[in-house]
Protein backbone atom coordinates (compact mmCIF):
# COMPACT_ATOMS: atom_id res chain seq x y z
CA UNK A 1 0.00 0.00 0.00
CA UNK A 2 2.98 2.23 0.84
CA UNK A 3 4.28 1.85 -1.95
CA UNK A 4 0.96 2.65 -4.45
CA UNK A 5 0.23 5.95 -2.51
CA UNK A 6 4.32 6.75 -3.47
CA UNK A 7 3.50 6.20 -6.97
CA UNK A 8 0.23 8.08 -6.67
CA UNK A 9 2.07 11.38 -5.40
CA UNK A 10 4.96 10.85 -8.01
CA UNK A 11 2.21 10.60 -10.80
CA UNK A 12 0.27 14.28 -9.00
CA UNK A 13 3.86 15.81 -9.36
CA UNK A 14 4.59 14.84 -12.64
CA UNK A 15 1.10 15.07 -13.78
CA UNK A 16 1.15 19.19 -12.43
CA UNK A 17 4.78 19.65 -13.81
CA UNK A 18 3.61 18.57 -17.47
CA UNK A 19 0.49 20.43 -17.15
CA UNK A 20 -0.44 23.46 -20.32
CA UNK A 21 -0.06 26.95 -19.61
CA UNK A 22 -2.73 28.07 -17.31
CA UNK A 23 -5.07 30.93 -19.12
CA UNK A 24 -7.86 31.15 -16.89
CA UNK A 25 -10.59 34.01 -15.53
CA UNK A 26 -12.08 34.68 -11.77
CA UNK A 27 -15.70 34.25 -12.04
CA UNK A 28 -17.51 36.26 -9.37
CA UNK A 29 -20.95 36.26 -7.71
CA UNK A 30 -20.10 40.34 -7.05
CA UNK A 31 -21.24 42.62 -10.14
CA UNK A 32 -21.79 39.36 -12.19
CA UNK A 33 -25.11 37.46 -13.07
CA UNK A 34 -23.13 33.96 -14.32
CA UNK A 35 -24.09 32.14 -10.95
CA UNK A 36 -27.87 33.04 -11.30
CA UNK A 37 -29.11 30.43 -13.73
CA UNK A 38 -27.37 26.98 -15.00
CA UNK A 39 -28.26 28.65 -18.50
CA UNK A 40 -26.19 31.21 -17.78
CA UNK A 41 -23.28 29.25 -16.17
CA UNK A 42 -23.47 27.32 -19.58
CA UNK A 43 -23.29 30.39 -21.91
CA UNK A 44 -20.05 31.97 -19.74
CA UNK A 45 -19.04 28.69 -20.16
CA UNK A 46 -19.20 28.54 -23.76
CA UNK A 47 -17.59 31.79 -24.01
CA UNK A 48 -14.48 30.71 -21.79
CA UNK A 49 -13.96 27.89 -24.21
CA UNK A 50 -14.00 29.95 -27.09
CA UNK A 51 -11.82 32.46 -25.71
CA UNK A 52 -9.18 30.09 -25.50
CA UNK A 53 -9.21 29.38 -21.61
CA UNK A 54 -8.31 26.73 -19.83
CA UNK A 55 -9.43 27.07 -16.02
CA UNK A 56 -12.63 28.86 -14.48
CA UNK A 57 -11.88 30.07 -10.88
CA UNK A 58 -15.30 30.29 -9.71
CA UNK A 59 -16.38 31.97 -6.34
CA UNK A 60 -17.65 29.57 -3.76
CA UNK A 61 -16.76 31.50 -0.30
CA UNK A 62 -18.28 34.97 0.07
CA UNK A 63 -19.34 37.32 2.50
CA UNK A 64 -19.86 34.51 5.14
CA UNK A 65 -22.04 33.11 2.43
CA UNK A 66 -21.08 29.61 0.25
CA UNK A 67 -22.53 29.68 -2.86
CA UNK A 68 -23.11 26.18 -2.89
CA UNK A 69 -25.11 24.06 -0.15
CA UNK A 70 -22.46 23.89 2.47
CA UNK A 71 -23.16 20.98 5.74
CA UNK A 72 -20.34 22.92 7.32
CA UNK A 73 -21.55 26.78 7.01
CA UNK A 74 -24.89 24.77 8.16
CA UNK A 75 -23.39 23.30 11.39
CA UNK A 76 -21.57 26.31 12.41
CA UNK A 77 -24.29 28.84 12.01
CA UNK A 78 -27.48 27.05 10.37
CA UNK A 79 -27.30 28.39 6.93
CA UNK A 80 -26.89 25.93 4.04
CA UNK A 81 -25.70 28.43 1.16
CA UNK A 82 -26.36 32.38 0.22
CA UNK A 83 -30.21 32.93 -0.26
CA UNK A 84 -29.35 34.04 -4.12
CA UNK A 85 -29.06 30.42 -4.91
CA UNK A 86 -31.23 28.72 -2.76
CA UNK A 87 -32.46 25.13 -4.20
CA UNK A 88 -29.39 24.87 -6.92
CA UNK A 89 -25.86 23.89 -6.71
CA UNK A 90 -24.09 26.45 -8.50
CA UNK A 91 -20.81 24.70 -8.29
CA UNK A 92 -21.54 21.47 -9.46
CA UNK A 93 -23.13 23.15 -12.68
CA UNK A 94 -20.04 24.78 -12.92
CA UNK A 95 -18.10 21.75 -13.02
CA UNK A 96 -20.50 19.37 -15.29
CA UNK A 97 -20.92 22.16 -17.85
CA UNK A 98 -16.80 22.93 -17.91
CA UNK A 99 -15.95 19.34 -17.85
CA UNK A 100 -17.96 18.99 -20.85
CA UNK A 101 -16.00 21.60 -22.73
CA UNK A 102 -12.63 19.95 -21.17
CA UNK A 103 -12.18 23.14 -19.17
CA UNK A 104 -11.14 22.64 -15.69
CA UNK A 105 -12.73 24.73 -12.41
CA UNK A 106 -10.87 25.37 -9.10
CA UNK A 107 -13.17 26.45 -6.29
CA UNK A 108 -12.50 29.69 -5.21
CA UNK A 109 -12.02 30.88 -1.11
CA UNK A 110 -12.30 34.78 -2.17
CA UNK A 111 -13.59 35.69 1.59
CA UNK A 112 -10.62 33.23 3.26
CA UNK A 113 -10.56 34.73 6.80
CA UNK A 114 -12.92 37.24 6.52
CA UNK A 115 -16.28 37.13 7.24
CA UNK A 116 -18.00 39.45 6.00
CA UNK A 117 -18.11 43.27 4.00
CA UNK A 118 -19.25 46.39 5.81
CA UNK A 119 -21.11 44.69 8.93
CA UNK A 120 -20.22 43.93 11.74
CA UNK A 121 -23.22 42.72 13.38
CA UNK A 122 -22.40 39.46 11.01
CA UNK A 123 -24.35 35.82 12.48
CA UNK A 124 -20.72 34.59 12.96
CA UNK A 125 -19.74 37.86 14.98
CA UNK A 126 -22.66 37.04 16.72
CA UNK A 127 -22.34 32.98 17.25
CA UNK A 128 -18.44 33.59 17.90
CA UNK A 129 -17.20 36.88 18.90
CA UNK A 130 -13.72 35.16 19.90
CA UNK A 131 -12.92 34.34 16.32
CA UNK A 132 -12.64 38.18 15.53
CA UNK A 133 -9.71 40.15 14.74
CA UNK A 134 -8.64 42.89 16.68
CA UNK A 135 -5.83 45.94 15.92
CA UNK A 136 -3.84 47.61 18.67
CA UNK A 137 -6.64 49.71 19.67
CA UNK A 138 -8.59 47.03 20.74
CA UNK A 139 -11.02 47.77 17.54
CA UNK A 140 -12.88 44.98 15.36
CA UNK A 141 -10.00 44.39 12.61
CA UNK A 142 -11.44 45.86 9.41
CA UNK A 143 -9.53 47.36 6.79
CA UNK A 144 -11.15 49.01 2.95
CA UNK A 145 -14.44 47.54 4.63
CA UNK A 146 -13.80 43.71 5.19
CA UNK A 147 -14.39 42.48 9.02
CA UNK A 148 -11.64 39.82 9.70
CA UNK A 149 -11.44 37.03 11.85
CA UNK A 150 -7.94 36.56 14.01
CA UNK A 151 -6.20 34.28 11.22
CA UNK A 152 -3.94 32.74 14.69
CA UNK A 153 -7.79 31.10 15.95
CA UNK A 154 -8.19 28.07 16.14
CA UNK A 155 -12.04 28.58 15.41
CA UNK A 156 -11.51 29.90 12.05
CA UNK A 157 -8.89 27.71 10.83
CA UNK A 158 -10.93 24.66 11.73
CA UNK A 159 -13.49 26.19 9.72
CA UNK A 160 -11.70 27.03 6.74
CA UNK A 161 -10.08 23.59 6.95
CA UNK A 162 -13.62 21.80 7.04
CA UNK A 163 -15.05 23.68 4.29
CA UNK A 164 -12.32 22.99 1.95
CA UNK A 165 -11.90 19.19 3.16
CA UNK A 166 -15.58 18.93 2.04
CA UNK A 167 -15.54 20.83 -1.20
CA UNK A 168 -12.50 18.32 -1.99
CA UNK A 169 -14.82 15.03 -0.65
CA UNK A 170 -18.08 15.98 -2.58
CA UNK A 171 -17.26 17.38 -5.46
CA UNK A 172 -15.11 16.52 -8.99
CA UNK A 173 -13.01 19.48 -8.42
CA UNK A 174 -9.88 20.64 -9.93
CA UNK A 175 -8.35 22.82 -7.92
CA UNK A 176 -8.87 24.53 -4.59
CA UNK A 177 -7.51 28.44 -4.35
CA UNK A 178 -6.79 31.07 -2.25
CA UNK A 179 -6.15 34.98 -2.79
CA UNK A 180 -5.30 37.94 -1.20
CA UNK A 181 -7.55 36.63 2.04
CA UNK A 182 -6.11 33.34 2.54
CA UNK A 183 -3.82 32.54 4.25
CA UNK A 184 -3.91 36.00 4.80
CA UNK A 185 -4.47 38.59 7.68
CA UNK A 186 -3.90 42.46 7.83
CA UNK A 187 -0.84 43.42 9.82
CA UNK A 188 -2.71 45.81 12.11
CA UNK A 189 -4.51 42.72 13.38
CA UNK A 190 -3.27 39.93 16.02
CA UNK A 191 -3.34 42.31 18.93
CA UNK A 192 -5.79 39.78 20.92
CA UNK A 193 -4.79 38.48 24.25
CA UNK A 194 -3.74 35.49 23.85
CA UNK A 195 -1.85 35.88 20.55
CA UNK A 196 0.07 38.72 21.82
CA UNK A 197 0.88 36.56 25.05
CA UNK A 198 1.81 33.49 22.44
CA UNK A 199 4.46 36.22 20.54
CA UNK A 200 5.87 37.05 24.09
CA UNK A 201 6.20 33.07 24.93
CA UNK A 202 8.05 32.48 21.69
CA UNK A 203 10.61 35.12 22.81
CA UNK A 204 8.81 38.86 20.85
CA UNK A 205 9.36 41.69 22.02
CA UNK A 206 5.33 42.46 23.18
CA UNK A 207 6.05 46.22 23.60
CA UNK A 208 8.07 46.61 20.18
CA UNK A 209 4.68 44.31 19.13
CA UNK A 210 2.66 47.75 19.53
CA UNK A 211 3.99 49.16 16.16
CA UNK A 212 1.87 46.50 13.61
CA UNK A 213 4.96 46.74 11.04
CA UNK A 214 7.77 46.01 13.34
CA UNK A 215 10.00 43.02 11.45
CA UNK A 216 10.21 40.29 13.94
CA UNK A 217 6.49 40.49 14.79
CA UNK A 218 5.58 41.09 11.03
CA UNK A 219 7.53 37.94 10.16
CA UNK A 220 6.34 35.74 13.33
CA UNK A 221 2.52 36.35 12.10
CA UNK A 222 3.23 35.74 8.75
CA UNK A 223 4.84 32.44 9.42
CA UNK A 224 1.76 31.55 11.13
CA UNK A 225 -0.22 31.88 7.94
CA UNK A 226 2.39 30.31 6.25
CA UNK A 227 2.01 27.36 8.26
CA UNK A 228 -1.69 27.37 8.10
CA UNK A 229 -1.20 27.43 4.08
CA UNK A 230 0.97 24.35 4.41
CA UNK A 231 -1.99 22.71 6.21
CA UNK A 232 -4.28 22.70 3.75
CA UNK A 233 -2.25 22.16 0.97
CA UNK A 234 -1.58 18.51 2.81
CA UNK A 235 -5.15 18.52 3.71
CA UNK A 236 -6.15 18.59 0.28
CA UNK A 237 -3.16 16.14 -0.99
CA UNK A 238 -4.29 13.99 1.44
CA UNK A 239 -7.76 13.34 -0.28
CA UNK A 240 -7.21 14.18 -3.33
CA UNK A 241 -3.08 13.79 -5.15
CA UNK A 242 -3.96 15.72 -8.26
CA UNK A 243 -6.15 18.37 -7.08
CA UNK A 244 -4.31 21.08 -7.58
CA UNK A 245 -3.81 23.98 -4.82
CA UNK A 246 -2.87 27.86 -6.25
CA UNK A 247 -2.80 30.89 -4.52
CA UNK A 248 -3.44 34.47 -5.47
CA UNK A 249 -1.21 36.75 -3.38
CA UNK A 250 -0.72 40.53 -3.55
CA UNK A 251 2.73 41.62 -4.80
CA UNK A 252 5.26 41.21 -2.91
CA UNK A 253 6.86 42.41 -0.33
CA UNK A 254 3.34 44.61 0.54
CA UNK A 255 2.00 41.09 0.45
CA UNK A 256 3.82 40.53 3.78
CA UNK A 257 3.55 44.16 5.03
CA UNK A 258 0.06 44.32 4.47
CA UNK A 259 -1.54 41.23 4.73
CA UNK A 260 0.95 39.04 6.32
CA UNK A 261 1.73 37.42 2.96
CA UNK A 262 5.16 35.72 2.79
CA UNK A 263 4.11 33.63 -0.52
CA UNK A 264 7.99 33.73 -1.75
CA UNK A 265 8.59 31.40 1.13
CA UNK A 266 5.43 29.15 -0.03
CA UNK A 267 6.71 28.23 -3.35
CA UNK A 268 10.16 27.52 -1.91
CA UNK A 269 9.01 25.41 0.83
CA UNK A 270 6.81 23.66 -2.07
CA UNK A 271 3.03 24.25 -1.13
CA UNK A 272 1.59 26.02 -3.92
CA UNK A 273 1.15 24.30 -7.06
CA UNK A 274 0.80 27.82 -8.62
CA UNK A 275 0.66 30.89 -7.59
CA UNK A 276 -0.94 33.77 -9.55
CA UNK A 277 0.43 37.05 -7.80
CA UNK A 278 -2.13 39.98 -8.55
CA UNK A 279 -0.24 42.25 -11.14
CA UNK A 280 -2.93 44.47 -11.23
CA UNK A 281 -1.94 47.69 -13.08
CA UNK A 282 -4.04 50.25 -15.59
CA UNK A 283 -0.78 50.71 -17.82
CA UNK A 284 1.79 48.85 -20.04
CA UNK A 285 4.54 50.65 -17.85
CA UNK A 286 3.05 50.34 -14.43
CA UNK A 287 2.89 46.43 -15.48
CA UNK A 288 5.88 46.13 -17.09
CA UNK A 289 8.00 47.05 -13.74
CA UNK A 290 5.98 44.54 -11.96
CA UNK A 291 6.90 41.73 -14.06
CA UNK A 292 10.48 42.84 -13.49
CA UNK A 293 10.18 42.79 -9.87
CA UNK A 294 8.68 39.54 -9.95
CA UNK A 295 11.78 37.90 -11.84
CA UNK A 296 13.61 39.31 -9.18
CA UNK A 297 11.83 37.65 -6.58
CA UNK A 298 11.26 34.77 -7.83
CA UNK A 299 14.64 32.08 -8.99
CA UNK A 300 14.35 31.16 -12.49
CA UNK A 301 13.29 27.42 -11.58
CA UNK A 302 10.34 28.34 -9.86
CA UNK A 303 8.51 30.64 -12.46
CA UNK A 304 7.09 27.76 -14.11
CA UNK A 305 4.75 27.62 -11.31
CA UNK A 306 3.90 31.37 -11.96
CA UNK A 307 1.31 32.66 -13.93
CA UNK A 308 0.23 36.78 -13.31
CA UNK A 309 -2.92 37.73 -12.30
CA UNK A 310 -4.44 40.62 -15.13
CA UNK A 311 -6.51 42.96 -14.06
CA UNK A 312 -9.43 43.66 -16.65
CA UNK A 313 -11.96 45.82 -14.77
CA UNK A 314 -13.31 46.86 -11.35
CA UNK A 315 -16.71 48.20 -10.30
CA UNK A 316 -16.00 51.71 -10.40
CA UNK A 317 -16.39 51.53 -14.31
CA UNK A 318 -12.75 50.81 -15.24
CA UNK A 319 -12.26 48.16 -18.19
CA UNK A 320 -9.11 47.74 -20.04
CA UNK A 321 -8.73 47.99 -23.58
CA UNK A 322 -8.27 45.19 -25.71
CA UNK A 323 -5.08 46.78 -27.08
CA UNK A 324 -4.15 46.91 -23.32
CA UNK A 325 -5.06 43.07 -22.70
CA UNK A 326 -3.26 42.06 -25.60
CA UNK A 327 -0.31 43.85 -24.32
CA UNK A 328 0.00 42.60 -21.02
CA UNK A 329 -0.30 38.91 -22.26
CA UNK A 330 2.84 39.91 -24.92
CA UNK A 331 4.87 41.34 -21.83
CA UNK A 332 3.79 38.32 -19.97
CA UNK A 333 5.33 35.92 -22.98
CA UNK A 334 8.32 38.16 -23.04
CA UNK A 335 9.15 37.92 -19.71
CA UNK A 336 8.98 34.40 -19.95
CA UNK A 337 5.32 33.65 -18.38
CA UNK A 338 3.11 31.26 -20.28
CA UNK A 339 -0.38 32.09 -19.68
CA UNK A 340 -2.31 34.42 -16.86
CA UNK A 341 -5.54 34.41 -14.88
CA UNK A 342 -7.75 37.51 -15.89
CA UNK A 343 -9.72 39.53 -12.94
CA UNK A 344 -12.63 38.96 -14.00
CA UNK A 345 -15.02 37.18 -16.05
CA UNK A 346 -17.63 40.01 -17.13
CA UNK A 347 -15.04 41.95 -18.97
CA UNK A 348 -13.73 39.18 -21.53
CA UNK A 349 -17.45 38.72 -22.32
CA UNK A 350 -17.87 41.41 -23.66
CA UNK A 351 -14.82 41.01 -26.03
CA UNK A 352 -14.98 40.41 -29.43
CA UNK A 353 -12.95 37.65 -30.99
CA UNK A 354 -10.99 34.80 -28.39
CA UNK A 355 -8.13 36.19 -26.55
CA UNK A 356 -6.03 33.29 -27.82
CA UNK A 357 -6.64 32.70 -31.27
CA UNK A 358 -3.90 30.35 -32.01
CA UNK A 359 -5.33 27.82 -29.70
CA UNK A 360 -8.87 27.40 -30.97
CA UNK A 361 -9.73 24.20 -32.99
Amino acid sequence: MRKILLLLGCLSVLSVMGQDPIRGVWVTSSGSSVLNSRQQIREAVLQCRDQGLTDLFMVVWNNGKTMYPSQVTYQYVEQLQDPAYKGRDPLQEMIEEAHAVGLRVHAWMEFGFSYSYKDSLSVWNKKYPDWAGRNARGHLLQKNGFYWWNALHPGPRQFLHELVEEIVLRYDIDGIQGDDRLPAMPSEGGYELATVSAYGNAGGDQQAALNPKQEDWLQWRADKLSAFGQELYQLVKSHKPGCLVTWSPSIYPWSKQEYLQDWPTWLREGYADYIFPQLYRYNAEAYEQLLKDLNNQVPADQRRKIFPGVLTSLGDGYQASRTLLNRFIELNRAYGYSGEVFFYYETLNRLSGPLYPDTIK
